[in-house]
């Protein structure tokens, strides 16, 4: 961490506190830290979802960074207890009789089953990787656990945790939720469904993804809504009579040119909904409006009497209150789906409730009186009165009250606010900090040429230079000028808030291998993969020159040798054949690969776009030697 002179320090901070307080276009007034940030690491609670135990006395409050879920008293807000978890737990859930909290542990790939009663963990059962939400059936007999990488929902033995099987879902499957009656489970996923191996148009196609629809009593799923033209799909409302459904997800704009973000033309924050109230076809609708966005939708709630519906807006820092029967008349006289028109929410939305950094999940009290809200980045929770649509309270949680560089670098990270009319922040295309599973038409290189592939962050901070093409030196190139030019179309960062990004940016981790075994042991198949990686002659006995052998490019712990080459993967659309040599870190994860995305697996790379045997010496292989070969890139 960075040193500051005094002097220097407060001036900055001075400076940064009058553009951190300038009211955005949603009217709200951010508050400044209280006091100076600090160089020192702090734990923070970081809140990402509450749930209130079956008697309406308690509120659960599952804390992402700090791994524990905190237990309120719900009239008073006092903490009554804390539950130490496994690291970076995302998703909770309350069995049928309210006397187990199930919370999915992403990090770890486990589940820890919680005592309500004693607040202990009395299990921790493994599960696939990256568990996400859980959710348990009325009947209290499957446990359903979403899996983020493997992209699937396991089905556990409620009672012992034993896996029975498992339901494709979605890719990057996320977040589930229960029916009223408990009947279906509808999963969601946050990445795009991958195009069809050799698919012609491949990576230049609309992104597609889906609902998983899933029996919860026969564990089987029964339906998949489709969600045309959509990349980031996240929590999922039902009201109470079961009429009506409505997901939160992003639409991205991102086959044409970004430059037409002054448009609206970069995302759509949108709301898809479905059920008998909508007909035989979900419907999309915007939640945005003219320079009132809506970005990046997270959690959604409706209200017991179906009257209100309300979604988060992690980017945005607001809560969008929409009126469900002026909703339902708009989709009814139009008939269709509206997401272009950016004067179609301004008939339902009825109100926008400024809250706190970076709000996901919603959960509205047993009499559907009070919304809560939790404040991810700011260590709270926000209560809204829905019979008047304002805040009511702010929950302070327990924790640090400075404000740390890497907070502050994490904050301007997931804000909207610094971009053209607040549309977009960098989690738009990196969800949760990693990436999005798109290609995109990025104009500083012209328009529809240069598509490149966007590419995981964790593990970046010393592979600059930066870009596929390697032109920009080093990070704050990167997330500096050019962002503010081609992303936000803004000039909005001063000198200590790009720095703070940085240190942020810097300080992301890779999260666990899981296709490597405990102990870092290769397998049979990986030993052979390793050889075909590291050889000097192909399968005839002809030496490869040292600069066309996979370890020469991608040599090193992150799996580059950080230099600007030619590998014979240029395409019509690259003004240049010059391509940086991309790290390995967790490359099982990036599908589609190479710098346009037109790979959708690590296979195609070699078999469709190798001809020439630039990009390594691969045609020799049989195919049982590049299964090898892969199986050893999954470990890097």
């Amino acid at each position: 961490m960075r040193r500051r002179l005094q002097g220097c320090l407060t001036a900055a901070l001075l400076l940064a506190a009058a553009i951190f307080t300038a009211a955005p276009w949603t009217g709200k007034t951010v508050q400044a830290a209280a006091n100076p940030r600090t160089d020192e690491p702090l734990v923070y609670a970081s809140p990402v979802e509450t749930l209130f135990s079956s008697d309406g006395a308690r509120l659960y409050v599952l804390c992402q960074q700090s791994g524990e879920v905190r237990v309120l008293d719900a009239a008073t807000y006092k903490t009554i207890g804390t539950v130490a978890v496994g690291r970076v737990p995302r998703g909770f859930a309350l069995s049928p009789d309210g006397s187990r909290l199930f919370v999915a542990n992403s990090w770890d790939d486990t589940v820890s089953v919680v005592d309500t009663r004693s607040l202990q963990v009395t299990a921790t059962w493994p599960v696939g990787a990256e568990p996400s939400s859980v959710a348990q059936d009325p009947a209290g007999n499957f446990l359903f656990v979403a899996n983020r990488i493997s992209n699937d929902v396991a089905v556990l033995d409620a009672r012992t945790g034993a896996e029975e099987k498992r339901l494709a879902a979605g890719r990057g499957a996320s977040y589930m939720t229960l029916s009223p009656d408990g009947r279906r489970l509808y999963v969601t996923h946050v990445y795009p469904i991958l195009p069809a191996l050799g698919s012609e148009l491949g990576n230049r196609m609309p992104p597609e993804s889906e609902i998983a629809v899933i029996d919860t009593a026969r564990a089987v799923v029964v339906d998949r809504i489709p969600l045309h033209s959509i990349a980031g799909v996240f929590h999922v409302a039902i009201s109470a009579d079961g009429r009506l459904g409505a997901a939160a997800e992003m639409h991205p704009k991102n086959l044409v040119p970004l430059a037409h973000l002054e448009h609206g033309w970069a995302f759509t924050d949108t709301l898809t909904l479905f059920g008998t109230d909508i007909g035989p076809k979900p419907v999309e609708i915007p939640l945005d409006e003219l320079e009132r966005y809506a970005a990046r939708p997270f959690g959604v709630a409706i209200t017991p009497d179906k009257s209100r519906l309300y979604v988060t807006s992690e980017g945005s820092e607001i809560v969008t209150a929409i009126d469900v029967r002026r909703l339902l008349a708009t989709v009814r006289a139009r008939r269709k789906s509206s997401v272009e028109d950016l004067s179609a929410s301004a008939n339902y939305v009825i109100a926008r409730i400024a809250v706190g950094h970076d709000p996901r999940g919603a959960t509205l009290s047993p009499d559907g009186r009070r919304l809560f809200v939790a404040n991810r980045l700011d260590d709270t929770i926000s209560v809204i009165d829905t019979r008047t649509n304002r805040l009511a309270a702010t929950i302070p949680l327990d924790g640090p009250k400075d404000l740390s560089v890497l907070r502050y670098g994490e904050q301007t990270f997931y804000t909207a606010r610094y971009s053209f009319q607040g549309q977009i922040g960098c989690a738009n295309c990196h969800i949760d900090s990693t990436f999005d599973g798109l290609t995109w038409d990025l104009e500083p290189d012209g328009f529809g040429v240069d598509i490149v592939e966007n590419k995981l962050l964790e593990g970046i901070k010393d592979v600059g230079p930066y870009k596929w093409n390697g032109a920009n030196p080093n990070i704050p190139t990167e997330c500096g000028p050019r962002t503010e030019k081609y992303f936000w179309r803004s000039e909005s960062f001063d000198d200590l808030t790009l720095t703070d990004l940085v240190v942020y940016i810097r300080s992301l981790q890779p999260r666990p291998n899981r296709w490597r075994s405990p102990g870092n042991e290769l397998t049979a198949a990986e030993e052979r993969g390793k050889a075909i990686f590291e050889r000097a002659q192909d399968n005839f006995g002809k030496p490869i020159p040292e600069a066309n052998r996979c370890s020469y490019c991608h040599s090193g712990a992150q799996g580059t040798n950080q230099k600007i080459l030619d590998v014979g993967t240029k395409k019509p659309t690259d003004r240049s054949a010059l391509l940086k040599t991309p790290q390995l870190t967790n490359v099982a994860l990036m599908a589609p690969y190479m710098h346009d995305g037109s790979a959708p697996s690590l296979e195609e790379i070699w078999t469709v776009f190798n001809p020439q045997d630039k990009h390594g010496r691969t045609n020799d292989l049989t195919k049982n030697q590049l299964n090898d070969l892969i199986e050893y890139l999954r470990t890097r």
